[in-house]
């Protein structure tokens, strides 16, 4: 009896040592937190707000598609750690407002509706939503999260940044 314990016990024993990641998105955030890419206040951006939960690490929270994304590719540049291959993603339907998993949607790229942060991943539950949304409002292309890299997201944030400086 007492052997086919033991292998229970040792299970049981991990789940209290390996952090597990947080499986439900923070909602609503915390009036002060801040995105951790560029720290502009999240509160005020409620619709926008991505997540990103990695095991043993606080939720790391944005203003958008575009710094989640410019975090997930490079977590060093911004005080992170580690490799996020398997954290958990979440982002907000454009239409629902509701968090869908971020490895599963569908992102529209070169809309006209801008983010907090000028142009931005637009993300949806579905193809058809997004397909809806791309001709409603001008996008160019449609991606699934692994189409996305990180030349791309550059793209973006040098934009935005060359239209700050004008």
């Amino acid at each position: 009896m007492e052997k086919r314990l033991l292998p229970l016990l040792v299970l049981a024993g991990l789940f209290l040592v390996v952090p597990l990641v947080q499986a439900e998105p923070v909602d609503p955030v915390d009036p002060g937190e801040r995105c951790a890419v560029c720290g502009m206040f999240l509160e005020k951006y409620q619709p926008w707000i991505t997540q990103l939960h990695q095991a043993g690490s606080k939720p790391a929270l944005f203003d958008g598609v575009k710094d989640m994304m410019a975090y997930y590719f490079d977590p060093s540049a911004y005080g992170g750690s580690g490799d996020l291959s398997g954290a958990k993603i979440w982002v907000k339907d454009y239409y629902r407002l509701k968090y869908i998993d971020g490895r599963a949607a569908y992102f529209v790229v070169g809309s006209d509706v801008m983010g907090p942060m000028g142009e931005e991943l637009i993300p949806f539950d579905s193809r058809s939503a997004a397909e809806n949304f791309m001709k409603d409002h001008k996008g160019k292309q449609i991606l699934e999260f692994g189409e996305i890299d990180v030349s791309m997201i550059m793209a973006m944030k040098k934009k935005h940044m060359m239209k700050m400086k004008k």
